[in-house]
């Protein structure tokens, strides 16, 4: 997995960086080693928003690009924030690939054949 930490209208502490970085490796397992994420942390220049911490995540992973987005008052819960979103995306994709094509999905059962009338 290649990671990659970038500042809009911020600097990236080191700090952050090791923060961001230690997070994300929660992805490792779950994506495979060729994908890249970048993560790319903001602060809004709006002074009505409240919630101006903003962080943004991309994955590219084979055959699907998968997005997250949170805005908190904290840069490091807006990390969390994005980790969750994108573990939980993460986790839904594989599933729906696992599934094998001949396996009916639970709720598109094939109605009853009407019975013939005598």
């Amino acid at each position: 997995m290649r990671l990659q930490v970038k500042g809009k209208n911020l600097d990236v502490s080191d700090s952050l960086r090791s923060y961001a970085e230690q997070k994300l490796r929660k992805l490792d397992r779950l994506v495979p080693d060729l994908a890249q994420i970048e993560l790319e942390l903001c602060v809004e220049k709006n002074p009505s928003i409240a919630d101006n911490q903003v962080a943004e995540a991309t994955i590219w992973a084979k055959g699907q690009t998968l997005r997250g987005r949170t805005a908190t008052g904290d840069m490091k819960a807006s990390i969390d924030g994005v980790v969750d979103n994108l573990e939980r995306q993460v986790k839904r994709y594989k599933e729906k690939r696992r599934r094998r094509p001949t396996e009916e999905h639970p709720l598109a059962k094939a109605p009853a054949a009407p019975e013939p009338l005598e």
